[in-house]
């Protein structure tokens, strides 16, 4: 899961970004509604985590641009403004949640969770291709019925191609799946990610295997 937080409070957004990591989301962090616009230009975001109270504005008046660019994207909204208004203004302006804070970490995953298995163009939960099976909700992919333990990188690389399975994927577009906004990405990152999936896919027996397609990107196929 891609997730834009909306966020001025630096520490705040640096906690978050550590905690939503542990569960494998990529968090990219906008610390404006300029920043946010600009974010949303270059990256396709599955939920939004939106502020009220930034430095160039009410947060709530990014709903509609977000709605714009994809409707149903969940949206929750972070406030210290607590009132049950404020909350019915919010909501009444577009936002599917309201978060006071402080919060904790777990409610926010709880909420997200509850907010993604509504949302109206969710992909399949699993995917199977060779021995592999792929479990988008639970992250986790299994070959012949046994977890396959992958490093977290390797594993949203794995994703990426599994979700995009038989099709060429760019690199621009496994860096977008595996990178957050903010990172530095080294040249040959991405290359070492796919290397070590590679030989560790052929020495599992998963029956699949990454093709590279030379100056384009990669491709996931049933082993021949």
């Amino acid at each position: 899961m891609r997730l834009l937080l909306v966020e001025d409070e630096l520490e705040m957004a640096a906690a978050l970004s550590v905690a939503l990591g542990r569960y494998d989301m990529i968090l990219d962090h906008a610390p404006s509604l300029d920043h946010a616009i600009a974010a949303m230009a270059s990256q396709v975001h599955d939920a939004v985590i939106l502020d009220r109270q930034l430095p160039d504005g009410d947060g709530l008046t990014l709903i509609p641009r977000v709605r714009a660019l994809k409707a149903g994207i969940p949206v929750i909204v972070l406030t210290a403004r607590g009132s049950v208004d404020e909350r019915i203004k919010g909501l009444d302006m577009g936002a599917d949640d309201y978060l006071a804070k402080p919060f904790s970490v777990e409610e926010l995953l709880a909420r997200l969770r509850a907010l993604m298995r509504r949302a109206p163009e969710l992909a399949p939960m699993t995917a199977r291709i060779g021995n592999l099976v792929f479990d988008f909700d639970g992250r986790e992919a299994r070959i012949d019925g046994r977890v396959f333990e992958l490093p977290r990188r390797e594993l949203l690389v794995l994703e990426a191609l599994v979700r995009r399975q038989g099709r060429t994927v760019q690199r621009s577009t496994l860096e977008e799946s595996v990178y957050g906004y903010d990172d530095e990405i080294q040249s040959n990152s991405l290359d070492a990610h796919v290397s070590r999936l590679r030989r560790k896919l052929l020495e599992s027996g998963s029956g699949v295997e990454i093709h590279g397609i030379r100056g384009v990107g990669y491709l996931l196929r049933t082993a021949t």
